[in-house]
């Protein structure tokens, strides 16, 4: 990966959701959301506390999390489109 986080910002590559439903119906292209779970591509060092002391991040690397329907920026690398945000965006973590 050529593009790494500063602070407490995390990359996050969307995870694609599923062309059909349970009772089998397709889903066209122009009717989807864009999904809002992902999985933590890289992260940043942490954040600077008030003290000086760095603050590390809870998540990880392969982490698959739950974000909100606008949080981060797109960004575009090597042909593959990401999301920097930061960890306060994230709302959760599936195990």
């Amino acid at each position: 990966m050529k593009l790494k986080p500063l602070q407490d910002r995390i990359l996050v590559q969307r995870v694609e959701e599923e062309n059909k439903t349970k009772g089998g119906i397709i889903i066209p292209d122009t009717a989807k959301e864009k999904p809002a779970e992902g999985k933590v591509v890289a992260v940043g060092n942490g954040k600077v506390g008030d003290d000086g002391q760095r603050i590390a991040l809870e998540l990880k690397v392969g982490d698959r999390v739950l974000f909100g329907k606008y949080s981060g920026t797109e960004v575009k690398v090597e042909g593959e489109e990401y999301l920097i945000m930061r960890e306060d965006d994230v709302l959760g973590v599936i195990e």
